[in-house]
Parts: structure tokens; C-alpha cells; sequence
């Protein structure tokens, strides 16, 4: 039996089916109902269709993350798109899935996302060679030296030199500096050249000493041959290493070209994705212009020119180079040493060697003539200073020409120790600190030594650095030390090592907050380079360089941060590393 009763409004009609188990309805719809819907359907549809036809179609939407823009408000976002190469827009998922399209978007379900990271002092190409080099950083010996040696040695027949580098005797239970005796027993045919961690020093063996014609008399300017009893003892510092580096043979664009796709692949892996060449020749500048133009080297290069007088005549006569992947507008002038050869320039002698304060490279009269060169050019001007006697004397010489504020934008690099009498100068002539993090943490260890107790205290002042001008670069100087630029976020925010000692930190007043260590990673040093209106945050219509990273720098545990890694690398909105599973 079926009762039934229909619904004049909606043209329904209920038929209940009375049979055994659960009351069950059919729903039976007359023609003018259908016909009713089928409306509402296209309407829905056209409504729909029209919406999607609104949203503009981009290359790439990355969605559901936690975007540190960097602007100047310090804002965080969920969301951006990406056209041609540049950010379009930067907002909620809402907003940005409202009003774009794409085949190609990301979900970074909640990670991280950061502008792509900045070097502002490294060197690139010299990472390139040290990749290709025996790899010597971390010895604790120097006995563990002479076997990574035998062993590149086996592994590389065919060399005619033994290169290497990364060696540092302040990491050794005998802290003094090695002889090359062991390495004449080891290679007494072969010339060694081993380059000191900080690119100061090195130890060559009784061969390259032959075919550089070194003898105990040997003296150089800025520079020193060791000498113990009358003999050699394979020691070089500063622009003594220059009589045997000259003669070693160089490599040719072949093999150069290999190490700078070699230091890409690394610098990307890292997260990063500008870079600043601290000193180059003509011919590597052009070299690299010339892979950026083939379209195979993506990475973005900021070169500092290395100071010579071919260099010099040549770029201030042709001017600023300035590309999307390039920018050649600064040279890079060396005033001393490093403090752990004891070649950096201090005012009082070092604590541990009264008998040695440093010297110049260059003498006072030959910087100050090559300043007032750039200073009448549209050239910058970056000036290695480790001693605060180098810092001295290039803080006076850059105000002598700069006078006052400016928009110059010369750097110092390093600037490691600064007298407290020194510090305002940075203000005063708007002067850049450009540093690095883990130079602080390597040196930590021994800096006390050799600077004493009280001096030691206007040493790696990062922070007090940073109030001078509002700002400070942040870099590694790799492959002085290593090329993650986490560490170096790391060593200046906890002034920690990788073991996160010591527990209260070094000298924690002149710590960075996260906030601040991250725009010297992006935002300021694209400032140093002239490079903030496009690019060193993730704003509307700058380049869209960034990194989506597994852990939240700016929230998670100091300890942890070092574990941190690049799951995404991205240059203008290209994919150029992506971590494995």
C-alpha cells in the first residue's frame, strides 16, 4: 500500500514506501521543477566559469606558509604569487587564491618561508677551488694533515701540486704553527702549498721553496717568511704567500668553469642565493658574466674588484656592470692581516707575543692614494680591517674624504676589533659593518690570548657595530668558514659554536636579536650591495628570490638551530634546489 501527498510550492511529491524495515522516501521532481534547477545550475556555473576567468594566471602561488616578508614593517604573510620572475602580490591564502592562478603552486603546509639569503662577504669562486682542493678544515692535528694528504695525494696521481686548505694550529693540542720538515719526508719531490683556514698564512714544503726561490734573506713588504735558526721553516704569511702562489699553476676556464658550477650547487643548498665575490681579476668577472649570459649560472654575484692597477684603470674607465645576476660596483682593499696569524695591524702589541703587533698591507700613503682614486669614481669602496690600529687609520682615511653623512655606502669587512674611541666613526661617515657571525665563535677559543682581557671587549661588537648606522651585513667569508648561512645566524644571535657552547654565550651584549641577524642576512645586505629596491625581501615587484626552510629560525630552540635545513632554494621564481626526501 502506498499513501502519497504532493507539495504545490515546489512541485514535490513524497511517496513513502510502507514496507518492512526503515521509512524510506522517493523524491520524484515534475518538469517545471528540473527545468527550475537546470537554470540555477548554469547560473551557478556562468557564475563560477566567470570568477575563474577573473583570477589572473601567474607561474607559481606558494600557499599555507609563514612568509617573513622583511619590509620595512616587519609584516608576515601566508601567501604570494609570482610572475615573470618578480612577486606580484603578498598576502593571506584567502586573498592571493581570490585573485590568482596557477598550474605550478606550493603548499608549504606551515614551514617557513624567508627572502633568499645573502653572503655579503664570501668567496665564491674560491670556494669553487677549495672543493676541488684537499679539504683540511677541522684537523685536530697535524698529523691528521700529513694523512688526509697521503690519501688526496692517492686519489689525485696526476697533480703536479699538493693544494690545500683549512688548516688552523689554534684548533691543535699544540697550538704553535707546523714546519714543513714532515711534509719534505712525505712529498720530497712534489711542491706543497697548504693555505691557512683564514687565507693569511701558509706552509709549503722544501720543493715549492725551491721553485719560488725563497732563502732565509727573502723580505717583503706586509708580509713575512719565517725563519727559525737560520732556516725556513715552510711558513708564509700575507704577501710572502705570493712567492709561491704566483708560480702555481693556474687553472683554465674549463676547470675554473666546474668550480663555479661546483660552488653554486653549494651556495644553493644552503639557501642562498646572492653571493659577494670579496675580490676578483678582469678575467674571472667576465667569465662568470659570460656562464650568466649562457643562462647556466643562476646564482646572483655581487664582486668586490680586486685592488691592482690594471684592475683599477680598467673597471672605473668602463664604469658600474650591472645585470640581474651581476653587480660590479666596489673594490676590495686590504689594510692588514688576520688576528689568528698574528698578522692583523693593533695599536698595542698582541697579549701572547709582545714582540709582534701586526703590520699593514699596504702602506698608509698607497691606501689613502687608491681611495681618493674610487672616492672620484662611482665605485664603493671595501676595506679589509681585522686590528683595530687597520681600522683606525681606514675610518680617519674615509672620513678624510667623505667628510660627513653620505650615501657612499664604503664598507669595512671584518672590522674585528674596533678601539671604543672608534666605534661613533661608523655613524659619522656612514661607514658599513660588514661581519661575520662564526668568525666570532671559531675565534672565541683564542681571541682572549691575543688580545687580552680588557681589548677583547670591543672585539666582534656586532650589536654595538649595528647602532652606528642602523644596520649591519652578515656573512661567513666562506670557505674561510663554513658556507651555511644558518651558522652564521646561529653565531650571532646565541654567540654560540656548533656545540652551543658556551652555554651563556660570548660576550652576549653584542648579541643580535633573531630579528635583526635575519635582515643582516637579507634586507641590510642588500642595502651594502645597493641592492634593496630589488631584492633582500619578499615584497610586491622585487625579484622573487626565496627559501622555504623545515624549522622556523625566528621561533624554534637557539640549540636547535644549526640542525636547520633548505627544504626549497628560489631564484627569480626558479626552483634551483629542492632537499631530498
Amino acid at each position: 500500500m502506498f499513501a502519497g501527498g504532493c507539495v504545490p510550492q515546489t512541485k514535490l511529491l513524497y511517496v513513502r514506501a510502507s514496507r518492512l524495515g526503515p521509512t524510506r522516501f522517493l523524491i520524484i521532481f515534475d518538469e517545471n521543477y528540473i527545468n527550475q534547477m537546470k537554470r540555477i545550475i548554469f547560473l551557478v556555473f556562468i557564475s563560477c566559469f566567470y570568477a575563474s576567468a577573473q583570477k589572473k594566471t601567474v607561474d607559481l602561488i606558494v600557499k599555507n606558509a609563514v612568509v617573513y616578508t622583511v619590509d620595512a614593517q616587519y609584516s608576515k604573510a601566508e601567501a604570494f604569487a609570482i610572475q615573470n620572475g618578480v612577486f606580484v602580490e603578498i598576502g593571506t591564502n584567502k586573498n592571493i587564491l581570490a585573485k590568482y592562478q596557477s598550474k605550478n603552486q606550493i603548499d608549504a603546509k606551515g614551514k617557513p618561508v624567508f627572502p633568499g639569503l645573502y653572503d655579503p662577504h664570501s668567496h665564491f669562486l674560491g670556494l669553487g677551488e677549495m672543493l676541488n682542493q684537499c679539504d683540511l678544515s677541522g684537523t685536530r692535528s697535524f698529523e691528521e694533515i700529513l694523512q688526509k694528504l697521503g690519501e688526496f695525494a692517492k686519489k689525485n696521481p696526476g697533480n703536479d701540486w699538493i693544494i690545500g686548505r683549512g688548516w688552523d694550529q689554534n684548533d691543535w693540542v699544540v697550538k704553535s704553527f707546523p714546519n714543513k720538515d714532515q711534509l719534505d719526508a712525505l712529498f720530497p719531490n712534489k711542491p706543497v702549498f697548504l693555505t691557512r683556514i683564514d687565507g693569511h698564512a701558509a706552509l709549503v714544503n722544501s720543493k715549492a721553496i725551491q721553485l719560488s726561490k725563497i732563502t732565509p734573506s727573502t723580505k717583503t713588504s706586509g708580509g713575512d717568511v719565517e725563519v727559525m735558526d737560520g732556516q725556513l721553516t715552510g711558513i708564509l704569511i700575507d704577501n710572502a704567500m705570493g712567492f709561491v702562489d704566483r708560480i702555481i699553476p693556474q687553472p683554465d676556464e674549463t676547470e675554473k668553469r666546474k668550480m663555479i658550477l661546483d660552488a653554486q650547487a653549494e651556495c644553493f643548498k644552503y639557501g642562498l642565493t646572492t653571493v659577494s665575490d670579496a675580490g676578483l681579476s678582469q678575467d674571472d668577472i667576465e667569465l662568470i658574466d659570460k656562464m650568466n649570459k649562457e643562462g647556466i649560472l643562476k646564482i646572483r654575484n655581487y664582486v668586490m674588484v680586486s685592488l691592482g692597477i690594471r684592475n683599477v684603470e680598467y673597471f672605473i674607465k668602463k664604469g658600474i656592470i650591472k645585470t640581474d645576476r651581476l653587480n660590479v660596483r666596489s673594490f676590495k682593499l686590504y689594510a692588514d692581516g688576520a688576528l689568528g696569524s698574528r698578522g692583523a695591524s693593533l695599536l698595542a702589541p698582541y697579549s701572547d707575543e709582545p714582540s709582534k703587533s701586526g703590520f699593514l698591507l699596504l702602506s698608509p700613503a698607497e691606501l689613502e692614494r687608491n681611495l681618493a682614486l674610487i672616492y672620484n669614481s662611482d665605485y664603493q669602496a671595501n676595506t679589509h680591517c681585522i686590528g683595530d690600529s687597520a681600522n683606525r687609520l681606514i675610518l680617519n682615511l674615509y672620513g678624510k674624504l667623505l667628510k660627513g653623512k653620505n650615501d657612499r655606502r664604503w664598507r669595512i669587512e671584518h672590522c674585528q676589533v674596533v678601539h671604543p674611541d672608534d666605534m661613533n666613526k661608523f655613524g659619522k661617515y656612514s661607514v658599513i659593518p660588514s661581519v661575520q657571525g662564526t668568525h666570532a665563535t671559531s675565534d672565541m677559543y683564542w681571541a682572549e690570548a691575543r688580545l687580552g682581557k680588557k681589548r677583547v671587549k670591543s672585539a666582534y661588537a656586532f650589536n654595538e657595530l649595528k647602532k652606528q648606522n642602523g644596520l649591519i651585513a652578515n656573512g661567513s667569508d666562506f670557505p674561510v668558514e663554513h658556507v651555511n648561512p644558518i651558522y652564521g645566524f646561529h653565531a650571532a644571535v646565541a654567540r654560540q659554536d656548533g656545540k652551543n657552547w658556551p652555554a651563556k654565550g660570548f660576550q652576549m651584549e653584542n648579541a643580535l636579536t633573531r630579528s635583526d641577524a635575519l635582515r643582516a642576512m637579507t634586507i641590510w645586505s642588500a642595502y651594502a650591495n645597493f641592492e634593496e629596491k630589488e631584492r633582500g625581501s619578499i615584497e610586491k615587484n622585487k625579484m622573487a628570490d626565496f627559501v622555504i626552510l623545515d624549522s622556523d629560525l625566528m621561533t624554534m630552540p637557539k640549540e636547535k638551530m644549526r640542525q636547520t635545513k633548505v627544504l626549497f632554494t628560489f631564484v627569480g621564481g626558479e626552483k634551483v634546489y629542492q632537499s631530498k626526501p
